[in-house]
């Protein structure tokens, strides 16, 4: 029994880990949004995407999210989109390590900067990324989630689970 024990909370801890590890990244936040208005590019270099991690886009009736080849990411090509959201509110998760291309579908959009390269890698190599022309080496910039936040949960979670078998 004990020992039975003593797996479930293992386990719950490991989920919990693992759920903690996990980052949402809101296209565009915290200043702008899947728009026409935000640097879009600028945002996604800014950003580390791993395995785990959710994308978050937010957007009004007018736009819409395309996950597009890379030929037509790059020519803003709209036919045959892999897959097409709608609904204002878009949450993809990313579950394997590689490149994957969206754009807004509406035309002009794609053309005046909706668009986005998402670079996912491995969950063990999360290592930032740096803007290109930023100087490498030195101390690597503050965490743009709440990891640790959630780690901090995470742990209580955990020992509260433990605590109660």
């Amino acid at each position: 029994m004990a020992v039975q024990r003593a797996l479930v909370c293992l386990a719950a801890i490991a989920m919990l880990f693992q759920l903690a590890m996990a980052a949402n990244h809101t296209v565009g936040a915290p200043g702008g949004g899947w728009d026409t208005s935000t640097d879009l590019q600028a945002w996604a270099v800014s950003q580390t995407f791993s395995v785990g991690d959710n994308l978050i886009f937010k957007y009004t009736r007018n736009h819409d999210v395309l996950e597009v080849t890379k030929a037509n990411y790059d020519s803003c090509g709209t036919s045959n989109p892999m897959k097409t959201h709608t609904g204002g509110n878009t949450v993809i998760p990313l579950s394997t390590p590689g490149k994957r291309y969206f754009i807004c579908g509406t035309a002009g959009h794609c053309g005046q900067g909706m668009k986005i390269e998402v670079d996912t890698t491995a969950a063990a190599a999360n290592s930032p990324k740096s803007p290109p022309g930023a100087p490498s080496g030195g101390s690597p910039p503050p965490p743009k989630s709440s990891n640790g936040e959630n780690l901090h949960t995470c742990i209580t979670l955990g020992i509260g689970l433990m605590l109660m078998l």
